[in-house]
């Protein structure tokens, strides 16, 4: 396949990406391995996105977004872009499902959740250990369970749980919040969660199942043991970005890509938008912020091209 533009993942930075370049009447290719939606599919519900004041569930939200490029003629391509290599002036993306050509791309492939990399995680995962709680909380009906981190999105989903747990166990590795003022503010008050500060998870334990946690605290350096259905992990994030070598892009020590205020990177005709590239406010409204402008750079650079 032979494309102007081709943008790889379709979340809200790929989707806005898409409705841009589809109005400027670019021959573009939307590709993402899950089809479209992105993160917020998973996001229970969102709350400071324009326009809806009462708030909306990111799955509705998503399907707003993908109602909106569908009216722009969108057909994605459900593969997984393996690697992008450049091409005489333009760029070769190898696909799972064949090779497809552009002469320009934006990258919006965002973030996958980060692991805590303790004994047991990987053994129960899926076993009650989970990184998403719209996807699994209901399978935890008035269960005792743990949500590990500090961060907005670990406190608006220990909130969401509380509507299936019978307890939250919000376990932070210091001894403050690192979530909106609002949010701290919901969990400190909320009955069924009981934040436990300064403190780590040093195993998971469980045959078939999760059964238990281990904890250590960093102050006071004593273990103890928590007895708990199910554990849910919020403890950041790391870029989707290894099929992009650093011949085309450079990135941060985390792996996140290095643009200008642009989206631009050192590539020429190379782009990266939302949660995958280097920037301090990772929020749906940005990530559209981030596609609608390298929508816009990568029609420029098109242009300068003719």
């Amino acid at each position: 396949m032979d494309v102007q533009l081709a943008i790889v993942g379709a979340g809200p930075a790929g989707l806005t990406a898409y409705i841009y370049a589809a109005r400027a009447r670019l021959k573009t290719a939307l590709i993402d391995k899950l089809g479209a939606g992105g993160q917020v599919l998973t996001t229970d519900w969102v709350e400071n996105y324009p326009g809806f004041p009462e708030g909306i569930s990111g799955y509705d939200l998503s399907q707003q977004f993908l109602k909106h490029a569908q009216r722009f003629g969108l057909e994605p391509v459900i593969g997984e872009v393996q690697k992008l290599v450049r091409e005489n002036k333009a760029f070769l993306l190898e696909t799972s499902q064949g090779p497809i050509r552009a002469q320009a791309v934006i990258v919006a492939t965002g973030a996958r959740p980060n692991r805590l990399g303790v004994p047991g995680e990987e053994e129960l995962t899926g076993k009650g250990v989970s990184y998403c709680a719209t996807c699994d909380g209901p399978f935890f009906l008035n269960q005792v369970i743990a949500v590990v981190g500090g961060g907005n999105t670990a406190v608006q989903e220990a909130l969401y749980l509380t509507r299936f747990a019978q307890k939250v166990f919000l376990i932070h590795r210091r001894d403050r919040l690192r979530a909106t003022k609002i949010l701290q503010e919901r969990a400190l008050a909320h009955e069924k969660i009981q934040i436990i500060w300064d403190t780590v998870v040093e195993r998971i334990e469980g045959q078939t199942e999760v059964e238990a946690i281990q904890l250590y605290n960093r102050k006071t350096g004593q273990r103890s043991r928590l007895e708990v259905g199910g554990v849910f992990i919020f403890v950041g994030i790391i870029p989707q970005a290894d099929f992009i070598g650093p011949e085309l892009v450079d990135k941060d020590d985390r792996g996140f890509i290095i643009t200008d205020a642009e989206m631009a990177t050192k590539t020429p005709g190379l782009f990266a938008a939302g949660d995958v590239r280097v920037k301090a406010c990772r929020q749906i409204v940005t990530a559209c912020g981030d596609g609608a402008c390298a929508a816009y750079q990568a029609e420029q650079y098109l242009d300068s091209l003719a």
